[in-house]
């Protein structure tokens, strides 16, 4: 069976026989024309025509440059946003927690206080966010949360509503997305006490809805996907700085100063695409908090116990559009320093 050559294929086999026959065509030409008066101009022979076809026109993209730039193209292939690209998001997030905490001080050696408090807060939170990309590999994000808090308790029973802690950050890609090999993307996020600090609130009025100090946190980020599983895992470490000039009344004292514990986490979890409009995520988180110190204006001081925060997180996630996927989560907490249960939602803002 006779098989016919593609047009790129004759085209590199007879360019090179051309160009050399062209050449000598040329010489002898030049040779011709010192001696012999040109000749009448004639039609192009069928060769001719043939040859000028196969001849590289101003503007053609050689094999060789589709080449590079396909090669160069996969190499700079990030998992991030591209520069210039702009992505919103919307975060629900609804967490409970019910606690029952002991307050006892001793005067002298004799028993002063001794107080129960009950604690049922339901917290919802609206986080808005932006990403930006800075550079293929650089990426910028900000994002505002709205609280409302509904809390129970022997001093308050009401709802509060306010302004979060605004978070700004960036997340660094330091090396390209490769086929079959892990991702790493670096963060650092600076958490601006722009919410109400539970160091200034008053007692029996309002609830907090920040965390009274600033903070940063930085991390780094892993994945790797096993078609059809991805595998991923997290680390991090938050540094805060000392919340001062407080005037806040605790128990007939004046808290002046809070100096939280720095705290480092960590995270593991997998997906598996069940098909491919559904997947599913579980994940473990873990947060270990080094004591806080409490100053307060009769020079006195005293420490808080180290906190260890785990949830337990499963999600769905739904693809509702080739750019788009819709993301629930519910968690579970596993110690006394961790809410009782959350349930979330993720979603684009940009369709």
């Amino acid at each position: 069976m006779n098989t016919a050559v593609p047009p790129a294929r004759r085209t590199a086999r007879v360019s090179s026989s051309a160009l050399l026959g062209l050449m000598l065509a040329g010489l002898a030409a030049s040779a011709v024309a010192q001696s012999e008066p040109p000749p009448p101009a004639t039609p192009a022979s069928g060769a001719d025509a043939a040859r000028d076809a196969l001849k590289t026109k101003e503007g053609d993209v050689s094999q060789d440059q589709l080449l590079k730039e396909t090669l160069t193209s996969a190499e700079k292939a990030y998992s991030l946003l591209k520069t210039g690209q702009t992505a919103l998001t919307y975060d629900l997030n609804y967490s409970y927690i019910g606690s029952e905490t002991i307050n006892v001080k001793f005067t002298d050696s004799t028993l002063t206080l001794f107080d129960i408090q009950n604690t049922r807060a339901h917290t919802i939170t609206n986080t808005f966010a932006v990403d930006y990309g800075v550079l293929d590999n650089l990426t910028a994000t900000a994002s505002l949360p709205l609280i409302s808090r509904y809390s129970q308790s022997n001093n308050f029973s009401g709802l509060s509503n306010g302004l979060g802690d605004i978070a700004l950050g960036v997340r660094y890609q330091p090396f390209e997305q490769r086929r079959d090999s892990a991702i790493f993307t670096t963060t650092a996020t600076l958490r601006l006490p722009t919410g109400r600090s539970p160091y200034t609130t008053i007692v029996g009025q309002n609830l907090a809805t920040g965390s009274g100090n600033t903070a940063l946190t930085v991390g780094v980020n892993a994945s790797q996907v096993y078609d059809p599983v991805a595998v991923f895992g997290s680390l991090n470490f938050t540094g805060n700085l000392p919340a001062r000039n407080l005037s806040q009344q605790r128990d007939g004292m004046t808290l002046t100063e809070v100096r939280p514990g720095s705290s480092i986490g960590f995270g593991m979890g997998f997906s598996y695409a069940l098909s491919y409009k559904v997947s599913t995520t579980m994940s473990l988180q873990e947060t270990v908090s080094a004591r806080s110190t409490l100053k307060f204006a009769d020079g006195t001081s005293s420490k808080t116990a180290m906190q260890t925060s785990g949830m337990l997180n499963l999600g769905l996630g739904l693809r509702v559009s080739p750019k788009t996927t819709l993301n629930f989560t519910a968690g579970v907490g596993l110690t006394s320093d961790s809410p009782d249960f959350s349930l979330g939602m993720n979603m684009p803002l940009n369709f």
